[in-house]
């Protein structure tokens, strides 16, 4: 059987990478959507699809995740903002699967922050709500299930999802409840991996590399692709690019065992 690619991607809304300013590169959304075409993927996984706007105010339609679509004719795909929040900070929202065979079942889950306080640009706030999204596929007559999220960065509020574990553990029961092939991808937003490693590994997914950092700000691997027994990767690659602050995460996969 041919294997199948898997791209995962935290697009940062299109703004690229500059060593100098980070913080105020150019958004240049035709070099992310070449980025993500030049993979050729079956399945592609996206993160901070779009630009929070001032006040928590969700654009309709999604204008980034439109040029994608248009983009990317041909795929099949689903997408989803997290709950509307006026405390959203001027950063990266919204997540999107993209697949070459039609998704089917999509659904979307809210994944509750903790109220941590933190200071941010000279006033204290609270985080807002994640979310996570599913769709089914069928590849090659096999059934495959797909997750897709974007967890908090505990570690930039001086805590850790060791000490508030709630997300982690909502995608765990989640993951958890499938039956055949399985995959979730995102930006988890853990520094230390091990223990998230160890977590999903009891829940009976592995991820597809550990070792190759992900993120420019700092050398962290925050991006994975889990997968469950009835997936095996036959390769991966970490690619830098300059069309975000996060590096694309490649894996090409086969079903295993039995259809």
């Amino acid at each position: 059987m041919s294997a199948f690619r898997i791209v995962q991607f935290n697009m940062q809304f299109g703004r690229g990478w500059d060593d100098a300013d980070p913080d105020h590169a150019p958004i240049d959304l035709t070099r992310t959507i070449a980025e993500i075409r030049s993979h050729a993927a079956d399945i592609v996984l996206l993160q901070e699809v779009e630009q929070a706007q001032p006040g928590g105010i969700q654009l309709n339609p999604p204008p980034n995740y439109s040029r994608l679509k248009d983009a990317l004719a041909g795929y099949s795909s689903y997408f989803r903002y997290p709950k509307a929040d006026p405390r959203e900070l001027p950063f990266g929202v919204g997540l999107a699967i993209f697949s070459r065979t039609p998704l089917r079942n999509a659904r979307y889950w809210d994944v509750p922050s903790p109220q941590i306080q933190f200071e941010f640009q000279g006033r204290m706030s609270t985080p807002t709500d994640r979310v996570m999204i599913a769709a089914e596929t069928t590849i090659a007559g096999r059934e495959l299930h797909v997750f897709n999220t974007h967890l908090l960065a505990f570690f930039m509020l001086e805590s850790s999802s060791e000490v508030h574990g709630e997300q982690r553990k909502m995608v765990v029961k989640q993951m958890s409840s499938l039956n055949g092939p399985a995959l979730i991808g995102g930006d988890f937003n853990v520094t230390k991996h091990d223990s998230l490693l160890r977590q999903f590994d009891a829940a009976g997914y592995h991820t597809v590399q550990k070792a190759k950092i992900t993120w420019r700000r700092k050398p962290y691997v925050l991006d994975h692709i889990f997968y469950n027994s009835g997936l095996k990767p036959v390769a991966h690659q970490v690619k830098p690019t300059p069309a975000s602050d996060h590096h694309v995460l490649v894996a090409d996969f086969e079903f295993s065992g039995p259809a």
